[in-house]
C-alpha cells in the first residue's frame, strides 16, 4: 500500500509524521521532490531507529527551498510526472512525502497532489492549527473531494484546539489518526511515542 502525506501548507509537520508513519507501519520513505536543504529524508532517517525501513533517494533533488516548479527553473530542469517512478520497496510498504500544500506547482500543468493520483495512494492529511488553518483545512478537503481522491485520515499537529478540530471533521466526514502536541524537543523517543499511538487508531 501506498500512503501520500500532504498537508494543508508548508511547514505543517508533513515530515514528523512521515517519520511516524514509517515507524508505526515498519514501512519505507520516499519524497520523490525534495526543494532545498536540509533534505527530508535525512531527517526522516534520523528520527527512525529501525533496519526494516528504506529511504528511498529522490527523484527530483533541488537547490533553492521554494516552490518545486519555480526551484527547479532555477536548476534549469522541468518537473515531468512520467519520469517519477515508484522505487520498488522489497515488499514494504511506502510513505510518499509531498511537497508543501496540496496544489503547490510542480510546472505549468501538474500540482502536488498529482502524484498521489499518478501513485494510487491512500491520502494523510496533516492540519496544523493557526488563526485562518479551518478555511485552508477545508479548502485542502475541498480539493481532494474534487479529485476523487482517496483519503485514510486527518493528523492534527500543534496545540490542540477541539473547536477547530470537530468543525474539520464534521465538515470533512474524515477520521481523525492522531493529535500531535507541540513539542519542544523532537527526537527518536518522540516519534516512538507518537507511532504507539497511532497504531492504535490506525488498526481499531
Amino acid at each position: 500500500m501506498n500512503y501520500f502525506v500532504t498537508a494543508i501548507g508548508t511547514d505543517s509537520g508533513k515530515t514528523l509524521v512521515s517519520a511516524i508513519l514509517v515507524k508505526a507501519l515498519q514501512c519505507d520513505y520516499w519524497k520523490p521532490i525534495q526543494s532545498g536543504l536540509p533534505r527530508d529524508s535525512e531527517t526522516v532517517e534520523k528520527l527512525i531507529d529501525n533496519t526494516h525501513s528504506f529511504i528511498h533517494p529522490e527523484a527530483y533533488l533541488l537547490k533553492t527551498p521554494a516552490s518545486p516548479h519555480y526551484s527547479a527553473a532555477l536548476d534549469k530542469v522541468t518537473i515531468d510526472l512520467e519520469k517519477i517512478n515508484l522505487p520498488a520497496t522489497d515488499g514494504n510498504d511506502l510513505v510518499i512525502e509531498g511537497a508543501g500544500g496540496v496544489l503547490v506547482p510542480l510546472n505549468d500543468t501538474d500540482v502536488v497532489i498529482d502524484l498521489a493520483a499518478r501513485f494510487k495512494a491512500e491520502i494523510i492529511l496533516v492540519s496544523n492549527h493557526y488563526l485562518g488553518s479551518i478555511n485552508h483545512t477545508l479548502l485542502t478537503i475541498e480539493a481532494l473531494k474534487k479529485r476523487n481522491l482517496p483519503v485514510k485520515g486527518i493528523i492534527f499537529n500543534g496545540i490542540p484546539n477541539p473547536s477547530s478540530e470537530e468543525i474539520i471533521l464534521k465538515k470533512s466526514g474524515y477520521p481523525c489518526l492522531l493529535r500531535i502536541a507541540q513539542e519542544e524537543k523532537i527526537n527518536e523517543e518522540t516519534v516512538m511515542r507518537y507511532a504507539l499511538k497511532l497504531v492504535e487508531t490506525w488498526f481499531a
